[in-house]
Formats: structure tokens, C-alpha cells, sequence
């Protein structure tokens, strides 16, 4: 009676590896520099959120107004103001536009917010990337 020698010859095992190699080379390059997307997506979700806090604070501003309740809301009167409506405020990695624009109260204004992308620490209208967001004027 014979043994039979069970396993994989070479020719199969260059095989899978070829095969390996082949999906790899085609899908690394896909998620090798996601780094920009991401980017994109913090800055949105900052604007998000930033947008999202200046409607809230509005909201509080026209209840304060009509003497709904006690509770004033955060003064915003410019768009770099909106950082203030943020629990922790802004990141230091992101700047909201400085361009003085006043905002009056229940007025609202386009701002924008960007990823300090030259690492200058400071708002550059070259920094990339950005997003814009709705900031509504309030004074208590």
C-alpha cells in the first residue's frame, strides 16, 4: 500500500502568491493616502457642529428675548466667535475666518472654517481643507 504525500506543490503556492501580490498592488494604492478625505470629513463635521451650536444659541438669544427664560446665550457678533459655542472651543489644528464681518444680533452670516494645513498656526486663506457654516448673530 502506497502513502500518498498530501499537500500543495510549488506551482500552486506561486500561484496564491501571485494572486496575493495582484490584489495587492491593486487595492493599497485605494487606501494608502485617505489622509485628505479624512481631513475633509473633520472639517465638515466641525462646520457641522459649529452650525448646529450657532442655531442652538440662537434659539436661546429668541427665548431670552421673549423672556422665556434667565439663561443668556453666548454673545456672537463676529464668525471667529463661534468657536466659543463649542464645549472645549476649536482645536488649535483649525481657524474659523477672521475677515471682519459683524454680525448683528439675529442676523446670520457664511463662515468658514479651515484645517491649518501649512502648520503656521494661524488662519491662512491657502489652508486646506475648509468648510462653511451659518453662524447667527446673538448678544444677551
Amino acid at each position: 500500500m502506497r502513502k500518498s504525500n498530501a499537500g500543495f506543490t510549488l506551482i500552486e503556492l506561486m500561484s496564491v502568491i501571485v494572486i496575493l501580490g495582484v490584489l495587492a498592488a491593486t487595492a493599497v494604492p485605494r487606501f494608502v493616502n485617505l489622509s485628505g478625505s479624512a481631513r475633509q470629513a473633520a472639517v465638515e463635521g466641525i462646520a457641522g457642529a459649529l452650525a448646529s451650536a450657532s442655531s442652538l444659541n440662537h434659539a436661546q438669544n429668541i427665548a431670552n428675548d421673549a423672556n422665556l427664560t434667565s439663561d443668556a446665550p453666548i454673545t456672537v457678533s463676529a464668525c471667529d466667535d463661534a468657536a466659543g459655542l463649542l464645549d472645549g472651543g476649536l482645536d488649535d489644528d483649525y481657524f474659523i475666518d477672521t475677515v471682519a464681518t459683524v454680525i448683528a444680533e439675529g442676523a446670520t452670516a457664511t463662515c468658514t472654517v479651515r484645517f491649518d494645513s501649512n502648520g503656521n498656526g494661524a488662519y491662512d486663506a491657502a489652508d486646506t481643507p475648509f468648510a462653511t457654516f451659518t453662524a447667527y448673530g446673538a448678544t444677551p
